[in-house]
């Protein structure tokens, strides 16, 4: 008779893994997992590249953005934000890229606010989110697919604030983001330093992708010839 170990005690090993769906954006992997009891149970996981999102505050509103969203085929208030796609890139210059392509913004100072993973249950995105201040005006490159369609709002934060209770912003990223950061700057804290490690930052896909040596774009497939 298998022993059951303790709760909180178990390592759950990985026997066998395999990709099941490769995209630009994510992948699909299937892992058989050991379980408590010794049964191997499996587990599907949405593979991605991680990625940042931006409280960019003028020192009473936030940029906030309305996008559309085909998962949910609604138009929902996010942050800016973006996924870390570009091999090796610091996060920190991927977040300061996608706000000036989402809002046309750039800033002199930026904190950490939060680390945060989205859907653990099945998915391996995790988000880095800064705080943006002192923040001035700058070129928008040319926006294409939803991004075109994209709406900027300077949003009170105080008004985001409720705006989250009333379930009006629902983005799960967007809540975390604007709680978190009202809450350092309505008690005058520090944000953490940007240079702080990425360690929930997910790898699997990018080392895949990197290792297929298709350039620093990671959203490039191998080609699959007949």
């Amino acid at each position: 008779m298998t022993s059951t170990p303790s709760p909180g005690s178990h390592e759950f090993s990985v026997v066998d893994s395999r990709v099941l769906l490769d995209a630009p954006i994510i992948a699909v992997r299937r892992d058989d997992v050991v379980m408590p009891g010794g049964e191997v149970a499996a587990r599907e996981i949405v593979e991605h590249f991680g990625a940042v999102a931006v409280v960019a505050f003028d020192g009473a509103r936030i940029a906030l953005v309305r996008q559309y969203r085909h998962c949910v085929q609604q138009r929902l208030w996010e942050l800016p934000a973006g996924i870390l796609d570009v091999a090796d890139e610091d996060p920190l210059v991927c977040a300061q890229r996608e706000l000036q392509e989402e809002a046309g913004l750039a800033a002199a100072h930026w904190q950490l606010v939060s680390d945060i993973v989205s859907s653990p249950g099945f998915c391996e995105e995790a988000v880095r989110i800064y705080l943006a201040t002192d923040v001035h005006e700058i070129d928008r490159p040319d926006a294409h697919d939803e991004e075109a369609d994209l709406e900027l709002v300077w949003v009170d934060l105080h008004q985001a604030v409720e705006m989250v209770l009333r379930g009006e912003i629902v983005n799960g990223i967007a809540v975390a983001g604007i709680m978190t950061a009202s809450h350092l700057l309505a008690e005058n804290l520090p944000g953490r330093d940007v240079a702080d490690e990425f360690s929930l930052r997910p790898n699997a896909l990018a080392r895949r992708r990197k290792a297929a040596g298709l350039g620093a774009d990671m959203k490039r497939l191998p080609q699959v010839h007949d």
